[in-house]
């Protein structure tokens, strides 16, 4: 049986998830058996867990790319123990171009080959933001994220002094109980 999962970082790419699923339902998953959620790759996952647990021997995990499935070569790699463990295997419909399942050794080797190059090309791209970044903040250009609840401090002072609770000052002001009590105590 083959069986699904599809995953978007945030509420707002739905048509993202759609179109994984849409993709998944061609490769021939039945609707039932698409798990999916909205979620970050570094959150519990909880769909995830579920469809690990599912899924049974002989079954096939399928996802639309690597990236929907795992944060980093490691984890993909813990992954795909697991799976073979239970006799599943894994098929990526597009990984860099290229269709790739896990029962057999091509589909292994190949996976695990991009999955290494895909984590150093992630990584260089990481080290690259951090130098862009540190060049700016050197040149003056980068200034970081505007401090949201100290541009409020006026607001929850004033608020307080009404007697109105932190969490009450927190709600209505849309920030953190944290940073009202910091306010307060600064």
């Amino acid at each position: 049986m083959l069986v699904g999962y599809a995953r978007t970082s945030t509420i707002e790419q739905a048509s993202g998830l759609e179109t994984q699923i849409a993709a998944l339902e061609a490769e021939g998953c039945a609707v039932d058996d698409i798990f999916r959620e909205r979620v970050s790759s570094v959150a519990q996952r909880e769909q995830l867990a579920a469809v690990l647990k599912f899924v049974r021997r002989g079954d096939t995990l399928c996802v639309t790319r690597m990236d929907r499935l795992a944060r980093s070569t490691q984890h993909l790699l813990h992954i795909i123990e697991g799976l073979e463990n239970k006799g599943v295997g894994l098929r990526i419909l597009d990984f860099k171009g290229e269709r790739v399942d896990t029962r057999s050794p091509q589909g292994k080797l190949i996976l695990t080959m991009f999955a290494a190059f895909a984590q150093f090309e992630r990584e260089m791209m990481l080290e690259r933001q951090r130098e862009g970044i540190q060049k700016a903040k050197l040149e003056g250009k980068y200034k970081g994220r505007a401090p949201t609840a100290r541009a409020k401090s006026a607001e929850v002072k004033k608020l307080s002094a009404e007697g109105i609770s932190l969490s009450q000052i927190a709600k209505r002001l849309e920030i953190g109980k944290a940073s009202v009590h910091r306010i307060l105590n600064a």
